[in-house]
């Protein structure tokens, strides 16, 4: 396997398409990635904006330039000495226009005779096939006709099966294979798979190998064609089989570097599959935490309970979130689930327990049995009721040939996900920093140790896995993250302004309210319509005040006048501006800090686009906002120019890190083979976080506020060996084997050694 130095992410669209990608090479050598790394590149749903509900495999996307985009991309990375990393979606199609793609039409239309009908996971023993797409009207089907050979419903399309298509509408609508009903049914009632809980996206069965080869002939033939070098996979868990379908698609691409976007709970490890590793939420976890102080986890309790007047602790609201979801959002799954255990009365209860309890996102059997069984006594200890239940359900299991565990597994990760990313994390709002896809809120911070025990695991265990600091699936922007670390710094500080704060702008959800604060000040300046559409979606995913099936009104008016009160009120505005100015400073150092130490830890880092300058974006679709390239190539030139830019508004101190480090990775790879922890001494050591990657030592400033309390460095020394060493960033040279922290952290509050 050959794998990249790094990555760099673009998110390739109809509005940014393959060519527009294509004129980003040269910038993007200069950076020094080596690799770019695109959203999904396959015929999607007619306007998506993202790539992941693929409608038809057999072919790049016209909306994105088509095969010759493709080529002509592929040209020009290879001009420019780049490699090419896509990603592949084997989990779902997207089927919420059925005439875009062809093998769910011809399902439609032909039903379990549709020489299709095993490409989607679909329970045929439910009859007809259920599509949720009428009004919530009683005569909705009436508004049925046909036109040009297909029965229509509005704008919506579908086929009419050979022979069948004569009599009025409702007639005809009721011979086909499939039914359309109410579209609330969706959820209850369903009989195919979902990719969570989206009707508009079918679950595949990959694990047939004539569908696996379908889905993936265009894929393996850009490989074999040397256009791409590494391919990145969605959602493995919600296949029946991943660690099968991995060692399928590393046989048919074995020099390729793959990744899986595999969400690992802090402690859990990757099985043993044919791959790189992740796609790096874990080292975000502990990149972001290293720069946490942990001491002041007590104060966010009492003011998270002074403002919420919540007691419930975070294991018991993660419970109520993933039994919704099991029970109401996934009831489908849930009661196909329940079909294979007929003869159990309490099963869909005792299996919406365990799914609830299950600790991690889900076991691949015959490995991860240990969380199943930590589940059955988690789910005892909070049903005593349902132990005789339990004990027969979880003796099936733990059997992998089972078709109820196989089925069981695909249903916790989607529990899992939208229990939790999707639910809790906008409900439990004490410290927002922390409320990040792959982490646990729990673990408020980490300790140097702990970060160095983590990195020097990674590089013994997958030292070619991704590591990232931002993603498209990110809760919040890698900056905001980093700003918003400052406030375990200033608890006293965050205290009375936010109490004062939620007074002067009320909001019915006192949760809610307190994340949307610390979204403010983390992401300050931001526009009012910014903020409002993250203050929506906020509240909808959360489902306390309104939800996306059913939205409140009454709420989404107060949310809208709280979001006002911020612009509209001089005395309020003044203040969050002038406390977000007073984060701000050490905000940077700590974006720096964590910026420094994913790109240089062990893995392969990768740059999600436009994060070379700060990056307050908050949650999708807002990080998927155009980026200006051209600002970022003229910051560049500057700097190669011979510009030590400030730490200030442009950002681009960022940007001379990012290049600087993924240069030396990109040149000097043998640099970054090693790991060992470096420890200053002196009375403030514990502000240094510093590692030698084998001849390139990294070294970067934690708690800058604490520092600045002590009144800087002192006699604060790293003890390095008597080689000469080059400061990267600003080109300084140091020898000796004592080096004062103030004299090489006196221009940036990062730096990068390399030995002579």
């Amino acid at each position: 396997m050959h794998h990249p130095s790094s990555t760099y992410r673009v998110q390739v669209r109809p509005d940014f398409p393959l060519k527009a990608t294509a004129e980003l090479a040269e910038y993007l050598a200069d950076l020094g990635a080596s690799h770019l790394y695109t959203a999904p590149l396959l015929v999607a749903t007619p306007g998506s904006e993202h790539g992941y509900d693929v409608v038809d495999h057999s072919q790049v996307n016209p909306a994105l330039g088509g095969a010759e985009g493709l080529t002509k991309l592929s040209q020009a990375l290879k001009a420019a000495d780049l490699g090419l990393v896509v990603d592949i979606v084997p989990n779902h199609a997207g089927v919420a226009v059925p005439a875009a793609n062809p093998t769910w039409w011809d399902v439609l239309r032909h039903g379990r005779k549709s020489e299709f009908s095993n490409f989607y996971d679909i329970d045929w023993s439910r009859g007809r096939i259920l599509i949720p797409v009428l009004a919530d009207d009683p005569d909705a089907l009436d508004h049925l006709r046909i036109e040009d050979g297909e029965l229509r419903y509005y704008d919506k399309r579908f086929p009419i099966a050979d022979g069948t298509g004569d009599g009025t509408a409702r007639e005809v609508h009721d011979r086909q294979h499939y039914e359309l009903v109410n579209w609330t049914r969706g959820d209850s009632e369903l009989n195919y798979r979902r990719f969570f809980g989206i009707v508009d996206l079918a679950g595949l069965r990959v694990e047939d190998p004539a569908v696996f080869d379908a889905t993936h002939a265009e894929i393996l033939r850009w490989y074999r064609e040397g256009l791409i070098q590494g391919i990145r996979v969605d959602h493995p868990d919600g296949l029946r089989d991943p660690g099968d379908y991995l060692r399928r698609l590393h046989e048919a691409a074995p020099d390729a570097w793959l990744v899986v976007e595999k969400i690992l709970e802090p402690g859990e490890t990757l099985p043993d599959w044919p791959v790189a590793g992740t796609t790096g939420y874990d080292a975000m976890a502990e990149v972001c935490g290293v720069f946490v102080d942990g001491s002041t986890e007590a104060f966010f309790d009492t003011l998270d309970h002074h403002l919420t007047g919540g007691t419930t602790s975070w294991q018991d609201l993660v419970h109520q979130t993933k039994s919704a979801i099991a029970t109401r959002t996934l009831a489908a799954e849930l009661a196909r689930l329940a079909r294979l255990v007929p003869e159990i009365e309490a099963a869909p209860k005792a299996l919406a327990e365990l799914a609830a309890c299950f600790p991690v996102y889900r076991s691949y059997l015959p490995e991860g049995g240990r969380y199943l069984a930590k589940a059955r006594s988690e789910a005892g200890r909070r049903n005593p009721q349902l132990i005789g239940v339990l004990d027969q359900l979880t003796a099936r299991l733990r059997n992998p040939g089972d078709e109820l565990a196989a089925r069981f597994q695909q249903f916790t990760g989607a529990v899992m996900a939208k229990g939790v990313e999707d639910t809790a994390f906008y409900r439990w709002t004490r410290f927002a920093a922390r409320n990040e896809v792959g982490n646990d809120p729990c673990d408020f911070g980490l300790t140097p140790d702990q970060f160095h025990e983590a990195a020097e695991n990674r590089l013994r265990s997958w030292p070619h896995s991704m590591t990232s600091l931002a993603t498209h699936d990110t809760k919040r922007g890698e900056d905001v993250r980093a700003r918003l670390a400052v406030l375990a710094e200033v608890p006293g500080d965050w205290t009375e302004v936010v109490r004062r704060w939620v007074r002067a702008a009320p909001l019915p959800d006192p949760a809610l309210a307190h994340l949307i604060w610390q979204v403010a000040v983390g992401a300050w300046p931001i526009s009012r319509e910014r903020l409002l559409a993250y203050a929506v979606k906020a509240a909808r995913e959360a489902g306390t005040g309104t939800t996306w099936v059913r939205p409140d009104e009454g709420f989404e008016s107060a949310l809208k006048a709280m979001v006002d009160r911020i612009y509209d009120d001089p005395a309020l505005h003044r203040e969050i501006a002038d406390f977000a100015g007073s984060i701000t400073p050490p905000g940077r150092s700590n974006s720096l800090g964590q910026k420094l130490i994913q790109l240089t830890m062990p893995g392969i880092p990768d740059v999600y686009q436009g994060t070379e300058l700060w990056d307050h974006s908050l949650v999708d679709p807002d990080n998927r906002r155009p980026v200006d390239f051209t600002e970022r190539r003229e910051l560049l030139g500057r700097i190669d120019d011979g510009w030590l830019p400030p730490v200030d508004d442009t950002g681009a101190a960022k940007l001379l890190v990012t290049s600087r480090v993924l240069r030396l990775r990109r040149q000097r790879p043998e640099l970054f083979t090693g790991y060992r922890p470096i420890f200053a001494e002196g009375r403030v050591g514990e502000h240094v976080l510093a590692f030698d990657r084998g001849g390139v030592v990294a070294v970067a400033t934690r708690l800058p506020v604490g520092l600045s309390r002590h009144g800087g460095w002192h006699d604060t020394a790293l003890s390095l060996d008597g080689n000469s060493w080059t400061e990267v960033f600003t080109g300084v040279g140091y020898g000796g084997t004592r080096l004062p922290v103030a004299e090489l952290l006196h221009t940036y509050p990062v730096a990068l050694l390399v030995k002579e």
